[in-house]
């Protein structure tokens, strides 16, 4: 099916031309198999290339911590969640960590996990119920799946993004944490209010691990103020990266 070598030393694999595949889908094919993340998280057991976002996301700002309480929406196939019990030293017998995707995920040690649609009324609840408490953090991958026009694909995706940062600001512990993915451009300006009015600070982060050419963007926002009866002075950490303009 290929010719070519897939390790690291800038040998390129390619696909074939008599291979029955369609020019996209050989050239999707060739991508993956030359991306270094695919190849790395295949040999530190990651379930995506995606678990990379999450790490080098965290090693900058330093979110996941011991213990945490955790919510990952739009999990499949599973990377982010791997990287959250790990980082929160989770297990089974303490498991504060919950995601869900309308996907099927396979188990995760540590973690629990919901087969549903998070646009399901009854979800937010069997969330947080299965969490026992507030989350320290919100995460969510969430797209909406491809139609081809890119303006509905953006509105779509970007109604998860706001589903996403209500159910963090109804939910959240004081001083916890946002972060969603978004698109470049994409971010409505009634969202990017709404989070400055709750949360210390906001920030764009494009990780390495996000394709140069994707419009893909995530949307951080650090350290929540609380809900109007609970509101609570959060400093800023000293030395981090400055908020979003």
């Amino acid at each position: 099916m290929v010719g070519g070598r897939g390790d690291d030393r800038g040998l390129v694999v390619r696909v074939k031309k008599k291979n029955k595949l369609k020019a996209s889908s050989r050239a999707w094919l060739e991508r993956q198999l030359n991306d270094p993340y695919v190849r790395r998280s295949k040999l530190d057991g990651y379930r995506s290339r995606a678990a990379y976002k999450l790490i080098e996301i965290d090693d900058r700002y330093k979110l996941l911590k011991p213990g945490m309480r955790i919510v990952d929406l739009g999990a499949a196939p599973g990377g982010w969640t791997q990287v959250a019990v790990e980082r929160a030293n989770a297990s089974d017998k303490e498991s504060r960590i919950v995601a869900i995707d309308y996907l099927p995920v396979d188990p995760i040690p540590g973690a629990t996990i919901f087969e549903l649609d998070f646009l399901d009324e009854t979800a937010p609840g069997r969330l947080i119920e299965a969490l026992d408490g507030p989350p320290d953090i919100v995460v969510s991958d969430m797209a909406a799946p491809t139609t081809g026009h890119r303006k509905t694909d953006h509105i779509r995706t970007m109604h998860l993004c706001e589903v996403a940062a209500d159910f963090a600001v109804r939910t959240l512990k004081p001083g916890g944490h946002f972060l969603t993915k978004t698109f470049q451009g994409g971010t409505e300006n009634e969202l990017l209010t709404m989070l400055k009015q709750h949360f210390v600070s906001v920030h764009h982060v494009k990780p390495p691990a996000s394709r140069e050419d994707s419009v893909e963007l995530y949307l951080l926002a650090k350290s929540f103020k609380g809900r109007r009866e609970e509101q609570v002075e959060v400093p800023e950490a000293e030395g981090e990266p400055g908020p979003l303009g």
